[in-house]
């Protein structure tokens, strides 16, 4: 079918993904696996935690940046933070055994998580990483392993008041946590306070760390150091410039997706956000918590706290794409319906009822598809399943995909490209290239990090 209605919603240019789309390298590799892949651009990473240390010296504000590495289990970015003294977040013993064996000192490790298992805990408490502990019963055990080994180094992980988290110390559990703490005496080294919040709204971040600036003052009249404040993650990225990203939402309607799909009205990640990234960190230093005169920066360096930040998503804007191999093309009712050598389960945006919807490039044998939108395509998995769709959305492209064609998802390296995946049907899951090199001649190299089956 020639022509359509379906709106567009083109991805944030991007000079290095443009450049390894046009060398010809991915129709290589796509041809060499067999099936999907993700490429990975590792400078991009190296950007993004420049930019947030930047924001950090820009406000005079002490601070330490953290990968959350739950975003993306390759290895490259935990080898990158080694590199650059950079810490890593994390929440399994798996995970603390990767930063560890790529380099990362136990000392820049900050393990986060509910309920933690026993053997988490004994091997953070024998490598010095930070503990955030969430609750009382944790606190207890982790005292006692402490008392047979090595002091723990803690932070408290504060409870957002007036939200129902399952997550965190409320104030009452939080106040008899120092108390415990200063009881224990050399055991413990109770560094500060942590929290998460879901969102991504600036206001209640400074509002919730000013909080914790005070709590950090009623723990060192307890005689503990309280030094630090953890303000986890939860940086926009900025997937899609603001005319696209409001034409979009304002366009979209049921019959723009396969089988009249509806998501929820909220369901969408917010693709444009006008404040992200490094400068969604200087607005939250910028701002005055509630219930203080000073902005957010002033109130750290006066009380002498460093502030730790743990990106996930905005330390991998940019830096990677996930690319399908389109092997089967049949129209219906009015659009294509294509199906590639893959599933869903690699933009794991399905987890959360939603869709990734920046749009994919079109990757002939000649180049990348160019011109106006003029056929319109749902994306299917090659499983067995109905729902298994990479995109519910009947995406516009420039000409009509035909089989050996390849689909190209721009930005995906931030939880859309391993979160979810499984080697469902007996089909691998997609191999992660690190691209590096000249413009003209990009190398690859697979990424060290060897998926379990």
């Amino acid at each position: 079918m020639t022509g359509t209605s379906a709106p567009a919603l083109p991805a944030r240019p991007d000079r290095r993904t443009a450049q390894v789309l046009a060398s010809g390298l991915l129709q290589e590799l796509s041809h060499a696996f067999g099936g999907p892949f993700h490429f990975l651009l590792p400078e991009h990473f190296d950007a993004n935690l420049a930019a947030f240390r930047a924001a950090l010296a820009e406000a005079g504000v002490t601070g330490e940046v953290s990968y959350a590495k739950k975003a993306n289990k390759a290895a490259v970015w935990v080898e990158r933070c080694a590199a650059a003294g950079a810490g890593v977040d994390v929440s399994s013993a798996g995970e603390l055994r990767e930063a560890l064996a790529h380099g990362v000192r136990g000392t820049d490790i900050t393990v986060t998580g509910p309920a933690k298992h026993g053997y988490l805990l004994r091997v953070a408490l024998l490598q010095g990483c930070l503990i955030a502990v969430d609750s009382p019963g944790e606190l207890d055990h982790l005292l006692a392993l402490a008392a047979q080994a090595r002091p723990a180094r803690v932070l408290l992980r504060h409870r957002p008041p007036g939200q129902h988290s399952r997550f965190g110390l409320d104030d009452a559990e939080t106040a008899a946590a120092l108390r415990r703490c200063a009881g224990a005496g050399e055991v413990v080294r109770m560094e500060g306070f942590a929290f998460h919040l879901s969102g991504y709204a600036l206001r209640p971040r400074a509002d919730l760390a000013g909080q914790l600036v005070t709590w950090c003052r009623r723990a060192r009249e307890c005689g503990l150091p309280a030094d630090r404040i953890g303000i986890g993650g939860g940086f926009p990225v900025d997937y899609a410039a603001a005319a696209d990203w409001y034409a979009f939402l304002a366009r979209q309607r049921p019959g723009h997706y396969h089988a009249g799909k509806v998501f929820p009205a909220d369901g969408f990640y917010p693709y444009h956000s006008p404040v992200a990234g490094a400068d969604a960190l200087r607005a939250v230093l910028a701002t005055v918590p509630a219930g203080h005169d000073r902005p957010l920066g002033r109130l750290l360096r006066d009380a002498g706290i460093t502030v730790m930040l743990e990106p996930g998503r905005a330390l991998l804007d940019r830096a990677g794409a996930t690319v399908f191999r389109v092997q089967g093309v049949k129209d219906r009712d009015g659009h294509a319906v294509l199906t590639v050598d893959g599933s869903s389960l690699s933009l794991s945006e399905q987890w959360f009822n939603s869709e990734y919807l920046p749009d994919p490039v079109l990757l002939t044998p000649a180049g990348p598809a160019t011109g106006p939108p003029a056929h319109a395509a749902c994306v299917g998995g090659a499983t067995c399943l109905e729902n298994d769709m990479v995109s519910w959305r009947k995406v516009p492209f420039p000409a009509r995909p035909a089989v050996g064609d390849l689909l190209v998802y721009p930005n995906t390296a931030g939880y859309q490209m391993d979160s979810n995946e499984s080697p469902f049907h007996e089909l691998p899951l997609p191999p992660k290239v690190v691209v590096d090199g000249p413009a003209d001649r990009p190398r690859w190299r697979l990424d060290r990090h060897a998926p379990a089956h």
